[in-house]
């Protein structure tokens, strides 16, 4: 099957599409927390047969970019793009079943990807900031229109600045990973080994930004879940380890969206 047929393509379109809805909600509609990639990347990951992925590349990327927010002039990583274009090359590269290690390449890769979406935020901002001029050189009626026409054309810069990244991101991905599989054993090992590293590095992140008080509840809410789960369910380790991530992520955000 080659890298880049039909359907491979197509899926590439859907994705484009469904992430730029997705891209929405971190700062033009909504901000439901949709965009977060502990939920984007799972939801991508659902779309395309293989939740385990999302959720993987989604705690990971999570736990390293909680606290930054998009706030004020503050440009910072768009998350939601690395996220769903990490879930979506794994998956892809892989037909629907991914490795450890592609996982932890698909990671590095688009984590290098980053500054280009930060450039292209930053674009769409500035471009949509004239429109504000159009809108009050407007007067009357023509104001009222002229406003409506600004906050729709603001969205859908939003929304094509998304799907383009996707569509750039989303092939040269594929083909990287697909050089990547050729590689000798020792890079895969490596690879793995970096996927399992990352939640260490995002902790500590998480925990040199929260304050003690806060971290002393999400840590021993945790431990209290941990400790019921495993002896009465029968949980397994790993899904326990995601659960936790999750719910210390939400929690974190929220405390800081309400602080």
């Amino acid at each position: 099957m080659s890298m880049l047929d039909t359907h491979t393509i197509l899926t590439i379109i859907a994705t484009a599409l469904i992430g730029g809805l997705v891209g929405l909600d971190r700062t033009a509609v909504g901000q439901f927390m949709i965009s977060q990639p502990i939920v984007a990347a799972p939801l991508i990951g659902w779309i395309l047969g293989d939740v385990t992925t999302g959720l993987v590349i989604g705690a990971s990327l999570e736990l390293i970019w909680v606290l930054d927010m998009p706030i004020g002039s503050f440009v910072p990583a768009n998350s939601t793009i690395s996220s769903i274009s990490a879930t979506a090359i794994a998956i892809l590269a892989s037909n629907h079943h991914a490795s450890l290690s592609v996982i932890g390449f698909s990671l590095l890769l688009t984590t290098g990807m980053v500054p280009l979406t930060m450039i292209a935020d930053t674009m769409v901002r500035k471009w949509n900031s004239r429109l504000s001029d159009i809108v009050l050189a407007s007067h009357g009626v023509k104001m009222r229109t002229a406003l409506a026409k600004a906050h729709f054309l603001g969205l859908a810069a939003f929304y094509l600045k998304s799907c383009i990244l996707y569509l750039i991101f989303l092939p040269v991905g594929i083909i990287a990973v697909a050089i990547f599989t050729n590689l000798p054993e020792n890079f895969h090992r490596a690879m793995s080994f970096f996927v399992k590293l990352l939640p260490l590095l995002g902790s500590a992140m998480m925990v040199r930004n929260l304050s003690p008080t806060t971290f002393d509840v999400f840590l021993l809410t945790g431990f209290t879940i941990s400790v019921i789960s495993m002896p009465v369910f029968h949980t397994p380790e790993f899904t326990i380890m995601l659960l936790l991530v999750t719910g210390v992520l939400l929690g974190a955000r929220s405390s800081e969206v309400w602080r």
